[in-house]
């Protein structure tokens, strides 16, 4: 599904995602809102316009491939697959429900679409580069895209990775951080201080790209500039905002993984479909 999508038609894609993670989370009762919607661009962007993949061929040779290493957000990336037509979006409402394939955390048995069952945070950077490295092998032209949160690169085998890929020139891989400054307790600063951040991941000899990461354009742009690094991977660090698109949810750390109630599912999605309703005027 490779060809560039108008940056209005992405827009309005992104506010229907985000409705459908709220709707998935109240029904659930269980989740995380905050790092699912502060990536809907991110993810939107490369299923849409950046990616080349088959929908009803998901196993498909040639497919590039997506990693999501902060594995908690998987309602974000089930709400895509959806959109997609990889399976009913139906399903989208069994989440964490017993006997759903839409698990807490990806499952790549259980769902079309799902490259790797993550979770376990710090370990989605190390099989994208294995996958990247098979390409590199196999004389394949495909790329991989994976997505960690900047929490997640308090883990000591992040940096592990980081420096393989460059060690093995994987200009076939490109890391995007969900660089939203929030974890499960507070602000990534104060948990563990991560900056200067963009040097440290330059200082393992990678490209590093900074942009607006809720900005379609910006990320669309970062993904072209990635698509063209020679010898080396590539960081997309996406400056976000933790539970974009609901204002109550916004920068706010609690709703890293809490699931909003009846009431504040309907006041999200009300926010949301007024949303949807300025776009289309």
């Amino acid at each position: 599904m490779k060809g560039e999508k108008d940056i209005t038609e992405l827009q309005k894609i992104c506010l229907e995602v985000r409705k459908d993670i709220i709707r998935m989370l109240g029904e659930a009762g269980s989740g995380h809102p905050g790092g699912s919607l502060s990536a809907v661009e991110i993810v939107v962007s490369l299923y849409f316009s950046v990616m080349r993949h088959r929908a009803k061929e998901p196993n498909w040779k040639d497919r590039d491939r997506f990693i999501l290493s902060k594995g908690h957000c998987c309602p974000l990336l089930y709400a895509v697959l959806a959109k997609c037509g990889y399976f009913p979006a139906e399903k989208l409402l069994t989440l964490r429900k017993l006997g759903s394939p839409l698990q807490g955390h990806p499952h790549n048995i259980e769902l079309p679409g799902i490259e790797a069952s993550t979770g376990s945070l710090g370990q989605g950077l190390s099989v994208a580069n294995g996958i990247a490295l098979a390409g590199k092998l196999n004389k394949k032209n495909y790329r991989v895209y994976c997505l960690l949160g900047d929490g997640e690169t308090d883990e000591g085998q992040v940096w592990e990775a980081v420096m393989t890929a460059n060690h093995y020139h994987l200009d076939n891989l490109c890391a995007i951080v969900d660089r939203n400054r929030l974890q499960i307790d507070g602000n990534t600063e104060d948990i563990m201080h991560l900056e200067p951040y963009p040097e440290k991941w330059k200082a393992f000899g990678w490209k590093v790209i900074e942009i607006e990461g809720n900005k379609i354009e910006e990320v669309l742009s970062a993904y072209r500039q990635a698509e063209k690094i020679k010898g080396k991977p590539s960081v997309v660090i996406a400056h976000t905002i933790k539970g974009k698109g609901v204002s109550f949810m916004e920068n706010r750390v609690e709703w890293h993984g809490k699931a909003p109630k009846k009431e504040e599912t309907e006041k999200a999605l009300e926010e949301l479909n007024a949303a949807v309703s300025l776009r289309t005027k």
